[in-house]
């Protein structure tokens, strides 16, 4: 997601994170809920995010849905 900067620039607004808190917390299941949300809310972003991992779409969005309590 950092790989685009207007992607990571909104979503670094958006959710008040530095760069820096955004690393240390990426093993965190509530931060990678934060990700996919942010990905699944706008379709370019989930799709190139989705290209970029070389996974599907719908694959992305699954994985918001097993991380959801």
């Amino acid at each position: 997601m950092l790989g685009d900067a207007d992607r990571a620039a909104r979503f670094l607004a958006l959710t008040g994170l530095t760069p820096d808190d955004l690393r240390a917390s990426l093993g965190e299941s509530a931060t990678l809920g934060a990700v996919l949300d942010f990905l699944c809310a706008h379709e370019p972003d989930l799709i190139g995010a989705a290209d970029a991992l070389g996974v599907t779409p719908a694959q992305l969005a699954g994985t918001r849905e097993r991380l959801s309590p």
